[in-house]
């Protein structure tokens, strides 16, 4: 039996606050905040985070790979020897694909690999893919990260308490700088603002690291068309 769209929307609301911890940069649990059920507690949608992911790394591609045909390669205007009397096959130019330096056949050619994603599936997507790190507890919410000015080693610190080192996706609200510039430099450490996630980011990092005003940015922007 097909699924009513009406149903899923139901569902989707229906999703009870999920209550999760806030920590400080000393790694110590100083809070607990809800948040939306339905952006942060939907059921896995494992067809939907695929089809966005795959749609998300085609648009990626340039698609300005290009070989020459064997009407593109420069030379081979004269008939390479005399069509009968040599004991060879006959050969009409050297610029065949079977010769060397020859054109190439079934080649790239230059084309737009882009594929269109509806918004609400590529938040869905998203939600989705919100949900299985909070479910599987590799989200992380920090109060704030503190830093005045911008310190890789602090950075470490900061890191190293929640995420015990494996990659690690950092969300800030906006550009903050500071955090930018200490984790560039960190192996497995991507930092992006929230209205910039993406699938491939979520799924490729292990760990998820935000600050409280960048979740409630990101519960916001999720959110629309949910109320």
């Amino acid at each position: 039996m097909a699924e009513n769209p009406a149903e899923n929307k139901t569902e989707i609301r229906a999703q009870n606050p999920i209550e999760v911890p806030v920590y400080n940069t000393k790694g110590e649990v100083v809070d607990h905040i809800q948040l939306r059920g339905d952006v942060f507690g939907v059921p896995f949608k494992e067809a939907v985070v695929h089809q966005v992911l795959v749609a998300q790394l085609a648009n990626a591609r340039q698609g300005t790979a290009d070989t020459r045909t064997r009407a593109e390669v420069r030379g081979g205007g004269a008939k390479p020897y005399r069509q009968k009397g040599t004991g060879r096959a006959r050969q009409g130019t050297i610029r065949a694909p079977h010769f060397r330096h020859g054109g190439v056949v079934f080649g790239p050619h230059p084309r737009d690999y882009s594929q269109k994603i509806p918004r609400k599936a590529r938040r869905l997507a998203i939600r989705s893919a919100l949900s299985a790190k909070v479910a599987e507890g590799d989200m992380f919410l920090l109060d704030q990260f503190g830093l005045e000015q911008p310190k890789t080693k602090d950075m470490v610190h900061i890191l190293g308490l929640v995420s015990d080192g494996l990659s690690t996706l950092v969300l800030t609200s906006k550009e903050d700088v500071h955090v930018v510039l200490s984790a560039r430099n960190i192996p497995r450490v991507k930092t992006i603002p929230a209205e910039s996630l993406n699938v491939a980011d979520l799924v490729n990092h292990r760990k998820l690291v935000m600050s409280l005003p960048s979740v409630r940015a990101l519960e916001a922007l999720l959110a629309k068309g949910l109320d």
